[in-house]
């Protein structure tokens, strides 16, 4: 969706991969704009909140997640968004169309926070993220989140940190003012992008299980503790290989195969999720941000006893022109050499090198079977000794 509203994608058509109408093609009777309010497992029944109630024989629970907000004054005001619905995103778009937007704040520092800190500034929207913390994308390594910032502050966006929201008011100079223990700053836009929970309210309300992540307790199939009731997607938990714990990591692509499952067994077959490994990636300007598997923290809540290395290497040969710096991090078990997570940043190369090591930690491989991968090797794609390879056996090395 930032892609849409900084006009990288033009046609909110391509964001809908199935209308209404052509579900309804297919004997899917899709509602739009209709709220379920309650659930009632004992008669089989959905209440809509229009007091429309649907029976149904199967249930599937894929409520996604609702935008955590400040909790603070103002936020209902005209030009304070956040950004989590389709519909959030045209409402976005259209106050950019028709209302003159010189300024912008943002406030946050994760995933949705980067992308459209690029979204406005390509825009030509002077932009400026408010965070709590020091350095945005608190997942990252330290190191890593300085090249992010450096990478924020070189296109032209501020970054004000030890921020604590007050409240918003109408401006004076800008529509709105934005009001923090730093003091007064204003805006024509104010975006809250301090994260998401999962939207467990029916589950709740049906008594369902939910799990330590917060989000509700499913199995292998989907299912929840309830017969014939399945959840699917960010409102789900799922199985971590590596960490072997069921977490919560709401991304589209787990949601899919989530949503995949439970119609396969729905419709009479037999199918698991085997879990993920945490994979996840973003853009932000010329920047390529990426990471797997458990970082430090969670690997020690895990019972591991990690240990960490962090190289600079090329993205591809040094010999080859217009070669780039590549940043990558790898995490092991000190006690058995496990390998249990990666990150990597740079302008190219970061995502393919987290992707391989996402199959390895898929396949359980260790240190040592990631220091001899067998990759494809031309001086365009890497060295001939890639930085997985000289990152895992200098791992190793240090254990």
């Amino acid at each position: 969706m930032p892609y849409y509203i900084g006009d990288v994608i033009q046609q909110e058509q391509k964001l809908i991969a199935r209308t209404p109408e052509k579900f309804r093609e297919t004997g899917v009777d899709v509602r739009i704009d209709s709220r379920a309010e309650a659930v009632d497992p004992q008669t089989g029944e959905v209440r809509l909140a229009d007091g429309t109630k649907l029976s149904y024989d199967t249930l599937v629970l894929a409520t996604g997640t609702t935008p955590l907000t400040p909790g603070i004054p103002g936020e209902s005001l005209a030009g304070v968004f956040t950004l989590k619905k389709f519909t959030d995103a045209l409402r976005i778009k259209a106050w950019l169309a028709e209302v003159p937007c010189r300024r912008a704040i943002i406030i946050g520092a994760g995933f949705i926070g980067m992308e459209m800190a690029e979204a406005l500034r390509r825009r030509s929207i002077e932009t400026t993220v408010y965070n709590r913390g020091t350095l945005p994308v608190g997942r990252w390594d330290p190191e890593f989140g300085k090249i992010i910032l450096e990478e924020l502050q070189r296109q032209g966006v501020a970054f004000v940190t030890g921020v604590d929201a007050q409240a918003i008011e109408e401006g004076k100079g800008h529509r709105l003012g934005m009001i923090t223990n730093r003091g007064v700053d204003e805006a024509d836009l104010v975006l809250l992008a301090v994260g998401i929970r999962p939207d467990v309210a029916l589950a709740r309300q049906m008594g369902l299980p939910l799990g330590k992540s917060g989000a509700i307790g499913v199995n292998f199939s989907q299912r929840t503790a309830r017969e014939n009731v399945y959840a699917v997607g960010d409102c789900a938990e799922s199985f971590h290989r590596v960490s072997r714990r069921w977490v919560n990591i709401p991304l589209g692509d787990i949601a899919n195969k989530q949503g995949r499952i439970a119609g396969v067994n729905i419709g009479g077959g037999a199918m698991i999720f085997p879990g993920i490994v945490g994979a996840q990636s973003f853009k932000v300007f010329d920047l390529e941000v990426a990471a797997t598997g458990l970082s430090e923290r969670e690997a020690l809540a895990a019972g591991f006893a990690p240990a960490a290395v962090l190289i600079w290497g090329k993205a591809i040969a040094g010999s080859m022109p217009g070669n780039s710096e590549l940043g990558l991090k790898l995490i092991a078990d000190r006690a058995t050499g496990r390998l249990l997570g990666a990150q990597a940043v740079g302008k190219a190369g970061a995502v393919s090198r987290i992707n391989t090591l996402s199959a390895a930690l898929w396949a359980g491989l260790s240190l040592d079977d990631a220091g001899w991968l067998d990759l494809a090797y031309a001086p365009p794609f890497s060295g001939s000794w890639d930085p997985i390879h000289i990152a895992a056996q200098k791992l190793r090395r240090e254990l």
